[in-house]
């Protein structure tokens, strides 16, 4: 099938460029003005904006399967979603449990996601335990395309000692690959929480006081150090405050690769909705947690500036009723994580590009050229270019519409960004040259296929 877009805004690796693209057997084959339409399909862009799919660097689909805590949104109702908002590509996080292979959560992952996907996908490797058994399969997660991996600073049963990053920091580096990690001083939050179930506040507004700015900054410092030590770059996920910024800075300043990952509920929404009545504040627990105005506004700075390189979600979608509602006599129970993969390209234009804060070509490259870089797959994926992928975003600037948990494609039963109002959309998006969204809506479902990744393209 050939397909020509006509008279769109192209925006690729260099810049806006006003171009017609041309699409045949699944890949850009020629870019360039006035292309003759010959016997293709054609698409008519005009006054719309042609971006690279975009890649959802943070994904957890089908978390905590099979138990009460699972997530609404299982491999094809969360791609399918992604897919919607202009999300051709997401990482996932494939969890091994405590004592197995990193190989049984990788076949395990490829048995949830294969003929369920209706994106492209890829896995992240979570590490939870260390020895010479894991290091031995590490060559082996290369060899089918697994090049990154995360550890945790936080929570008992997941975090790994200081020792333990260090070391796991520098295999993966010998394997070209880089390592992402969650933030946080896990025995400060331990701490903060029993001080505050002792106090009897046991409602969500408690949440970000047991999960507060000293405690992502003191973890992101120490995980910075640890990559200064192993001398590697490494990424810092999810990032939300002002002062985990600063440390990140500091490290850049002595002349460390750090690459720094946000999300959209980090630069939409402020902590005041732990304090809503009743117990809907519990919709808004995540970890970390949404904070003040101060550091939204600092974060939007930084993304000005080109600091905060990959925009992913977080995409944790727990059902409000009744999965939420476990932690209604104890906050600490609720369980963390938003939704947000349908929404993230929208809420990113609508408050970065609409309101002049970023540029297209700066949002191309935090939602799309940044993370297939980081993660492996330049220039194949992330990139307008004759030869790459024809995975591609037909964007509406121009479309206004209102986010509404009643007509999402996201299976959660509410939205963190309820009634908001989005200036943009995706209008049309092609998978491998094959149109799956027209109108904004899902016409080809299930066509998405595992993205065998390989090193990390560092560019810093």
């Amino acid at each position: 099938m050939c397909i020509l877009i006509q008279n769109g805004t192209l925006i690729c690796p260099e810049g806006p460029v006003q171009a017609d693209l041309r699409v045949e057997n699944g890949k850009i084959a020629q870019i360039g003005p006035n292309l003759p339409a010959d016997h293709c399909q054609v698409i008519d862009a005009n006054g719309k904006l042609v971006f690279p799919g975009f890649i959802d660097t943070h994904t957890h689909f089908e978390m905590n399967k099979g138990t009460i805590r699972e997530t609404a949104d299982n491999w094809e109702s969360g791609t399918r979603a992604a897919l919607a908002g202009g999300t051709t590509c997401v990482l996932d996080f494939a969890e091994p449990v405590r004592g197995a292979s990193l190989q049984s959560a990788l076949e395990e992952w490829h048995a949830r996601a294969e003929g369920h996907a209706s994106c492209h996908y890829g896995f992240h490797m979570t590490i939870k335990d260390w020895d010479s058994r894991i290091i031995a399969e590490l060559p082996e997660m290369t060899a089918q395309g697994v090049t990154s991996y995360k550890v945790y600073l936080a929570y008992a049963n997941i975090r790994v000692p200081d020792g333990v990053a260090y070391e796991a920091i520098k295999a993966v580096a010998r394997e070209g690959g880089v390592v992402g990690c969650h933030c946080e001083n896990g025995d400060l939050i331990d701490a903060a929480i029993a001080e505050l179930k002792a106090a009897g506040k046991l409602t969500p507004a408690s949440h970000p006081l047991s999960h507060t700015a000293v405690m992502e900054a003191e973890a992101v410092d120490r995980w910075l150090a640890l990559a200064e030590q192993a001398g590697v770059p490494v990424n810092v996920v999810h990032l939300s405050t002002q002062r985990g910024l600063e440390a990140a800075r500091r490290a850049r300043a002595r002349g460390q690769k750090v690459y720094l990952e946000s999300c959209p509920q980090y630069f939409t929404l402020t902590e005041d909705r732990y304090n809503l009545p009743g117990f809907e504040g519990a919709k808004y627990v995540c970890a970390p947690p949404l904070r003040p105005q101060s550091d939204v506004d600092a974060l939007w700075e930084a993304l000005e500036k080109g600091e905060i390189d990959t925009i992913g979600t977080d995409h944790c979608s727990f059902n409000f009723h009744p999965t939420k509602e476990l932690g209604k006599e104890d906050f600490s129970a609720i369980p963390g994580g938003i939704p947000g993969t349908e929404h993230r390209p929208a809420l990113m234009y609508t408050y970065g590009v609409k309101t002049g804060r970023l540029t297209p070509h700066q949002l191309m490259l935090a939602l799309a050229e940044h993370p297939a870089k980081l993660f492996g797959m330049f220039p194949q994926k992330g990139a307008l270019q004759v030869g790459s992928d024809a995975d591609i975003v037909i964007f509406d600037p121009d479309y206004t519409w209102r986010i509404d948990a009643a007509t999402q494609y996201q299976r959660v039963d509410y939205t963190p960004y309820q009634d908001m109002e989005m200036a943009g959309r995706a209008d049309t998006v092609l998978l491998d040259g094959t149109v799956a969204v027209r109108d904004g809506r899902v016409v080809q479902e299930n066509l998405g296929q595992y993205v065998h990744r390989g090193p990390s393209q560092f560019w810093r």
